[in-house]
């Protein structure tokens, strides 16, 4: 065997050995740094005991959002914005024909829920209860492009373009309480899309997060901002009820 066979097979030997080794090291340095990632996370009822569940979970929805505010609805709508202005004349004796003139435009509406108000999560088995605050409206967006006015019931004896400036003044404040009435149609959405967001922070979050669901509950369906002042710190005190679906 000559000098070049010798040196080639110590090499391979050697070569050999470093992999060897190597490949031994590596399993113990991945499950090492598996074991400290899952350390980390902890689990969902150790967070819950030590009360910072609600503080860790608006962190997340804050930085997320990118806000205060986690929105979770558009509702774009054509509405029809329509004013009755009456009138007497001769000391109110006489009526004149009533003046109906109307607005109609696309509006679109965005709901959310404040991060900066009052939370409450809470763990009952595998389910994680929260107390959200109400849902909320932002200021309608009116499509002016698309805005038209119109009169509907005119009368000689009126004011029409006087009665148009005044509805055209008040379309905002219109728009503010139809979003208002509207909160209802996006309810259930908004508690399905926050209960989805909670179970995807859990599972993002905690080791065993993903084997818990949430059910959420808006502070007005359970009684108003005073019975979230009743809850104060005490946990025996917070305690949801069925609500919508059970």
């Amino acid at each position: 065997m000559t000098w070049l066979g010798v040196t080639a097979i110590l090499a391979g030997g050697l070569c050999a050995v470093w992999i060897y080794r190597s490949l031994r090291q590596i399993p113990g340095d991945v499950v090492a740094t598996g074991r400290q990632v899952l350390a980390e996370l902890g689990e969902v009822a150790s967070a819950f005991h030590s009360g910072t569940v609600t503080t860790r979970f608006i962190s997340h929805a804050t930085e997320v959002s990118g806000s205060n505010y986690l929105q979770f609805a558009q509702l774009t709508e054509t509405e029809i914005f329509q004013r009755t202005d009456e009138a007497t004349v001769l000391w109110g004796n006489l009526d004149l024909p009533d003046l109906v003139v109307e607005a109609t435009a696309p509006v679109e509406y965005t709901y959310f829920l404040d991060l900066n108000a009052p939370w409450q999560l809470r763990q009952k088995g595998a389910v994680i209860e929260v107390l959200a605050p109400a849902i909320e409206a932002n200021t309608p967006a009116v499509d002016i492009s698309a805005l038209t006015y119109s009169v509907r019931t005119g009368s000689l004896l009126r004011d029409e373009a006087s009665a148009l400036a005044r509805l055209r003044a008040g379309i905002t404040e219109m728009a503010k309480q139809r979003a208002d009435d509207n909160v209802d149609l996006v309810r259930e959405l908004g508690r399905r899309k926050t209960e989805e967001f909670v179970e995807n922070w859990l599972a993002r979050s905690f080791a065993d997060g993903d084997q818990f669901h949430a059910k959420v509950v808006f502070i007005d369906e359970f009684g108003g901002d005073e019975a979230m002042e009743d809850l104060g710190d005490d946990e025996k005190r917070f305690s949801l009820p069925p609500g919508p679906g059970g």
